[in-house]
Protein backbone atom coordinates (compact mmCIF):
# COMPACT_ATOMS: atom_id res chain seq x y z
CA UNK A 1 0.00 0.00 0.00
CA UNK A 2 1.04 3.67 -0.54
CA UNK A 3 1.41 5.34 2.67
CA UNK A 4 0.02 9.15 2.97
CA UNK A 5 3.76 10.38 3.02
CA UNK A 6 4.29 9.00 -0.36
CA UNK A 7 1.27 9.73 -2.12
CA UNK A 8 1.51 13.53 -0.70
CA UNK A 9 2.33 16.17 -3.85
CA UNK A 10 5.80 17.31 -3.74
CA UNK A 11 5.37 21.10 -2.44
CA UNK A 12 7.31 23.72 -4.19
CA UNK A 13 7.76 27.35 -3.70
CA UNK A 14 9.04 29.96 -6.19
CA UNK A 15 10.29 33.46 -4.84
CA UNK A 16 11.76 35.75 -6.88
CA UNK A 17 12.76 39.12 -7.34
CA UNK A 18 13.34 39.84 -3.40
CA UNK A 19 16.23 42.77 -4.23
CA UNK A 20 17.55 42.68 -1.14
CA UNK A 21 20.27 44.70 0.45
CA UNK A 22 23.24 45.22 2.74
CA UNK A 23 21.75 47.86 4.70
CA UNK A 24 18.68 46.63 6.48
CA UNK A 25 16.25 49.52 5.55
CA UNK A 26 17.22 49.24 2.02
CA UNK A 27 14.16 50.16 0.39
CA UNK A 28 13.16 49.65 -3.56
CA UNK A 29 11.02 52.36 -5.12
CA UNK A 30 9.41 53.13 -1.52
CA UNK A 31 9.30 49.72 -0.56
CA UNK A 32 11.40 48.31 2.59
CA UNK A 33 12.56 44.67 0.46
CA UNK A 34 14.01 42.93 3.62
CA UNK A 35 10.35 43.63 5.36
CA UNK A 36 8.28 42.54 2.05
CA UNK A 37 10.52 39.72 2.07
CA UNK A 38 9.42 38.91 5.27
CA UNK A 39 5.74 39.60 4.72
CA UNK A 40 6.15 37.10 1.96
CA UNK A 41 7.66 34.09 3.95
CA UNK A 42 4.71 34.80 6.75
CA UNK A 43 2.23 34.78 4.10
CA UNK A 44 3.51 31.33 2.86
CA UNK A 45 3.58 29.53 6.15
CA UNK A 46 0.15 30.88 6.82
CA UNK A 47 -1.81 29.60 3.88
CA UNK A 48 0.57 27.16 2.76
CA UNK A 49 2.82 25.98 5.26
CA UNK A 50 6.41 24.65 4.57
CA UNK A 51 7.91 23.45 1.25
CA UNK A 52 9.71 20.90 0.18
CA UNK A 53 11.92 22.83 -2.10
CA UNK A 54 12.19 26.50 -2.80
CA UNK A 55 13.04 27.75 -6.38
CA UNK A 56 14.50 31.20 -6.07
CA UNK A 57 14.97 32.70 -9.29
CA UNK A 58 17.25 36.00 -9.36
CA UNK A 59 17.91 39.38 -8.70
CA UNK A 60 18.03 37.93 -4.86
CA UNK A 61 19.81 40.86 -4.06
CA UNK A 62 19.86 44.64 -5.29
CA UNK A 63 23.17 45.34 -4.22
CA UNK A 64 25.18 42.05 -5.13
CA UNK A 65 26.04 41.97 -1.83
CA UNK A 66 27.67 38.92 0.46
CA UNK A 67 24.99 40.30 3.46
CA UNK A 68 22.22 40.37 1.33
CA UNK A 69 22.95 36.99 -0.02
CA UNK A 70 23.56 35.55 4.04
CA UNK A 71 20.22 37.88 5.02
CA UNK A 72 18.39 35.80 2.31
CA UNK A 73 19.74 32.48 3.52
CA UNK A 74 18.75 33.09 6.77
CA UNK A 75 14.89 34.28 5.64
CA UNK A 76 14.57 31.34 4.02
CA UNK A 77 15.55 29.22 7.11
CA UNK A 78 12.17 30.35 8.55
CA UNK A 79 10.39 28.21 5.90
CA UNK A 80 12.28 24.97 6.03
CA UNK A 81 12.92 22.52 2.87
CA UNK A 82 15.93 23.30 0.15
CA UNK A 83 16.05 25.43 -1.95
CA UNK A 84 18.02 26.35 -5.32
CA UNK A 85 19.06 30.06 -5.87
CA UNK A 86 19.57 31.27 -9.58
CA UNK A 87 21.00 34.61 -10.60
CA UNK A 88 19.81 38.09 -12.11
CA UNK A 89 21.06 40.80 -13.90
CA UNK A 90 21.33 42.43 -10.48
CA UNK A 91 23.26 39.54 -8.69
CA UNK A 92 26.73 39.08 -8.16
CA UNK A 93 26.97 36.08 -9.64
CA UNK A 94 30.28 34.48 -8.27
CA UNK A 95 29.33 36.10 -4.88
CA UNK A 96 25.81 34.44 -5.01
CA UNK A 97 27.23 30.93 -6.12
CA UNK A 98 30.08 31.48 -3.11
CA UNK A 99 27.19 31.67 -0.45
CA UNK A 100 24.12 29.72 -1.82
CA UNK A 101 26.70 26.96 -1.74
CA UNK A 102 27.31 27.32 2.04
CA UNK A 103 23.30 26.96 2.08
CA UNK A 104 23.14 24.02 0.12
CA UNK A 105 21.38 25.88 -2.74
CA UNK A 106 23.95 25.80 -5.73
CA UNK A 107 22.74 22.91 -7.15
CA UNK A 108 21.35 22.81 -10.53
CA UNK A 109 19.86 19.52 -11.41
CA UNK A 110 16.81 17.93 -8.90
CA UNK A 111 15.43 15.41 -9.44
CA UNK A 112 12.30 14.86 -6.53
CA UNK A 113 9.26 12.70 -6.34
CA UNK A 114 8.86 11.90 -9.98
CA UNK A 115 9.89 15.52 -11.07
CA UNK A 116 13.12 16.81 -12.88
CA UNK A 117 14.33 20.41 -12.21
CA UNK A 118 16.91 21.74 -14.40
CA UNK A 119 18.25 25.64 -13.29
CA UNK A 120 19.72 27.62 -15.65
CA UNK A 121 21.71 30.59 -15.14
CA UNK A 122 20.58 33.80 -17.80
CA UNK A 123 22.51 36.65 -16.33
CA UNK A 124 25.50 38.52 -18.28
CA UNK A 125 27.68 40.90 -16.33
CA UNK A 126 26.86 44.26 -16.05
CA UNK A 127 23.99 43.81 -18.35
CA UNK A 128 19.90 43.70 -17.75
CA UNK A 129 19.37 41.68 -20.70
CA UNK A 130 19.30 37.70 -20.52
CA UNK A 131 21.46 35.74 -22.54
CA UNK A 132 22.30 31.95 -21.96
CA UNK A 133 26.46 30.99 -23.00
CA UNK A 134 26.82 28.27 -24.82
CA UNK A 135 27.99 26.28 -21.46
CA UNK A 136 24.51 26.92 -20.58
CA UNK A 137 22.84 25.86 -23.66
CA UNK A 138 24.92 22.77 -23.42
CA UNK A 139 23.91 21.63 -19.72
CA UNK A 140 20.31 22.07 -20.72
CA UNK A 141 20.72 19.59 -23.66
CA UNK A 142 22.54 17.18 -21.37
CA UNK A 143 20.50 17.25 -18.72
CA UNK A 144 17.68 16.88 -20.35
CA UNK A 145 18.48 13.99 -22.56
CA UNK A 146 19.89 12.10 -19.00
CA UNK A 147 16.15 12.13 -18.00
CA UNK A 148 14.05 12.08 -21.12
CA UNK A 149 10.89 10.32 -19.89
CA UNK A 150 10.52 12.45 -16.40
CA UNK A 151 8.16 15.59 -16.21
CA UNK A 152 10.67 18.79 -16.05
CA UNK A 153 10.76 21.94 -15.44
CA UNK A 154 13.27 24.44 -16.21
CA UNK A 155 13.74 27.74 -14.59
CA UNK A 156 15.99 30.73 -15.08
CA UNK A 157 15.54 34.50 -14.50
CA UNK A 158 15.07 36.40 -17.89
CA UNK A 159 10.95 35.73 -19.63
CA UNK A 160 12.10 34.07 -23.16
CA UNK A 161 9.15 34.96 -24.73
CA UNK A 162 6.98 37.93 -25.26
CA UNK A 163 5.00 39.28 -21.88
CA UNK A 164 3.39 42.44 -23.97
CA UNK A 165 5.45 44.36 -22.26
CA UNK A 166 7.57 47.32 -24.61
CA UNK A 167 9.71 47.96 -22.63
CA UNK A 168 10.48 44.73 -20.84
CA UNK A 169 11.60 43.04 -24.46
CA UNK A 170 14.55 44.68 -25.03
CA UNK A 171 15.51 43.12 -21.49
CA UNK A 172 14.04 39.76 -21.70
CA UNK A 173 16.46 36.11 -22.58
CA UNK A 174 18.15 37.58 -26.24
CA UNK A 175 19.03 34.27 -27.41
CA UNK A 176 15.16 32.65 -26.98
CA UNK A 177 15.63 31.10 -30.27
CA UNK A 178 18.28 28.54 -29.32
CA UNK A 179 16.81 27.69 -25.64
CA UNK A 180 13.74 26.57 -27.59
CA UNK A 181 14.98 25.20 -30.17
CA UNK A 182 16.44 22.38 -27.56
CA UNK A 183 13.56 22.51 -25.31
CA UNK A 184 11.01 22.05 -27.98
CA UNK A 185 13.20 18.43 -29.03
CA UNK A 186 12.74 17.29 -25.69
CA UNK A 187 8.53 16.62 -25.26
CA UNK A 188 8.86 16.07 -21.42
CA UNK A 189 9.33 19.32 -20.15
CA UNK A 190 6.13 20.43 -18.99
CA UNK A 191 6.64 24.04 -17.12
CA UNK A 192 9.03 26.82 -17.93
CA UNK A 193 9.25 29.31 -15.23
CA UNK A 194 11.18 32.59 -14.28
CA UNK A 195 11.37 35.69 -12.40
CA UNK A 196 12.69 39.51 -13.83
CA UNK A 197 9.46 40.94 -14.59
CA UNK A 198 7.59 41.34 -11.27
CA UNK A 199 4.33 40.05 -12.53
CA UNK A 200 1.86 37.29 -12.81
CA UNK A 201 2.10 35.43 -16.00
CA UNK A 202 0.57 32.55 -17.49
CA UNK A 203 0.89 30.85 -20.82
CA UNK A 204 0.75 27.84 -23.03
CA UNK A 205 3.51 27.28 -25.99
CA UNK A 206 3.46 23.83 -27.38
CA UNK A 207 1.84 22.15 -24.83
CA UNK A 208 4.33 23.69 -22.30
CA UNK A 209 3.02 25.49 -19.40
CA UNK A 210 4.80 29.19 -18.97
CA UNK A 211 4.95 31.08 -15.57
CA UNK A 212 5.79 34.34 -14.42
CA UNK A 213 5.57 35.44 -10.86
CA UNK A 214 5.47 38.91 -8.78
CA UNK A 215 8.34 40.03 -6.74
CA UNK A 216 8.19 40.10 -3.40
CA UNK A 217 9.25 43.60 -3.37
CA UNK A 218 7.50 46.14 -6.58
CA UNK A 219 5.46 44.99 -9.49
CA UNK A 220 5.69 46.05 -12.71
CA UNK A 221 2.52 47.23 -14.46
CA UNK A 222 1.27 44.21 -17.06
CA UNK A 223 0.89 45.57 -20.59
CA UNK A 224 2.66 48.75 -20.03
CA UNK A 225 5.06 50.53 -22.95
CA UNK A 226 7.42 52.24 -20.66
CA UNK A 227 8.79 51.76 -16.92
CA UNK A 228 5.66 51.61 -14.69
CA UNK A 229 4.97 50.13 -10.96
CA UNK A 230 1.58 49.39 -9.33
CA UNK A 231 0.56 49.08 -5.79
CA UNK A 232 -0.14 45.42 -5.93
CA UNK A 233 1.15 43.49 -2.65
CA UNK A 234 4.03 41.21 -2.93
CA UNK A 235 3.43 37.89 -3.48
CA UNK A 236 4.50 34.16 -4.37
CA UNK A 237 4.06 31.03 -6.46
CA UNK A 238 3.03 27.92 -4.85
CA UNK A 239 2.81 24.56 -6.76
CA UNK A 240 2.30 21.42 -6.04
CA UNK A 241 3.57 18.02 -8.14
CA UNK A 242 2.45 15.07 -8.31
CA UNK A 243 4.44 11.94 -9.59
CA UNK A 244 2.34 10.99 -12.66
CA UNK A 245 3.25 14.63 -14.06
CA UNK A 246 0.04 16.92 -12.86
CA UNK A 247 0.51 19.99 -10.97
CA UNK A 248 -1.17 22.35 -9.51
CA UNK A 249 0.25 26.09 -9.36
CA UNK A 250 -1.60 29.31 -7.85
CA UNK A 251 -0.10 32.53 -7.09
CA UNK A 252 -0.69 34.32 -3.54
CA UNK A 253 0.21 38.11 -1.97
CA UNK A 254 0.94 39.54 1.25
CA UNK A 255 -2.33 41.70 1.08
CA UNK A 256 -1.64 42.46 4.60
CA UNK A 257 1.55 44.24 4.11
CA UNK A 258 1.30 47.65 4.74
CA UNK A 259 3.76 50.05 2.10
CA UNK A 260 4.26 53.55 0.12
CA UNK A 261 5.11 52.85 -3.13
CA UNK A 262 6.81 56.09 -5.64
CA UNK A 263 4.62 55.07 -8.21
CA UNK A 264 6.44 58.02 -10.65
CA UNK A 265 10.09 56.86 -10.62
CA UNK A 266 10.99 56.41 -14.26
CA UNK A 267 13.74 53.12 -13.42
CA UNK A 268 15.56 51.57 -10.26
Amino acid sequence: MTSPEEARPLRVLQITDPHLMAHKDGALLGVVTRDSLSAVIQEVLSVHGQPDLILATGDLAQDGSETAYRVFGESLSRLGGDSAWMSGNHDNAPVLREIAGEYQADRRQILQSGWHFVLLDSSVPGKVFGELAETELDFLESALSEYPDTPTLVALHHHPVDIGSDWMEKIGLKNRDAFWRIVDRHPQVRVVLWGHVHQEYERTRNGIQLFATPSTCIQFTAGSSGFSVEPLAPGYRWFEFKSNGEFTTEVCRASAFEFELDENSSGY
